[in-house]
C-alpha cells in the first residue's frame, strides 16, 4: 500500500518508516467526536448546529474538529446566508469509512477488546501474595 505524503517523490517518516502523512490522517480519524462528524458529513452537508445536535458537544468544540478537519483537507466549508455548510472534501474518504466498517464486521470485538485502544479495560490483575 504506497502513502506517499509529498510530490517530490520522497515520503516523510516515522521512525519507524510509517509515512508521517498517514499517522496524522489515522491520528484526525481516532478521535471519536471527529469521526462521528465525518459520520454524519458522509450523509450530506450539514451546519455546526446540525453537528452540535449530532454530536452532543458545545458549539466551539464542535467547530474546532471542524477547523482541524479542514485543515487537514478532509472537509470543505461554504457560505450559505448567514450560515456555514460543511461537507467531506474528498469522495476516498466515504471508501475508507466503508472499509473501516467492513473491516470491524470482519474482526467482530476483537478490536474493541484491545487492551490498548479498545472500549473495555483489561481486567484487573490480582495482587501478588
Amino acid at each position: 500500500m504506497a502513502m506517499n505524503s509529498t510530490e517530490a517523490g520522497t515520503t516523510a517518516t516515522t521512525s519507524c518508516g510509517a509515512p508521517s502523512a498517514a499517522v496524522a490522517l489515522f491520528r484526525s480519524l481516532g478521535d471519536p467526536a471527529r469521526l462521528a462528524i465525518l459520520r454524519r458529513l458522509a450523509e450530506g452537508e450539514a451546519r455546526v448546529t446540525d453537528l452540535v445536535a449530532c454530536v452532543g458537544l458545545a458549539q466551539s468544540t464542535v467547530s474546532a474538529h471542524l477547523s482541524c478537519l479542514r485543515d487537514c483537507g478532509l472537509i470543505t466549508s461554504r457560505p450559505q446566508g448567514r450560515a456555514t455548510l460543511h461537507s467531506l472534501a474528498r469522495p476516498e474518504l466515504l471508501d475508507l469509512l466503508a472499509a473501516a466498517e467492513q473491516l470491524l464486521a470482519a474482526t467482530g470485538e476483537a478490536v474493541d477488546l484491545c487492551p490498548t485502544y479498545g472500549t473495555h479495560p483489561a481486567a484487573p490483575e490480582e495482587p501478588a501474595r
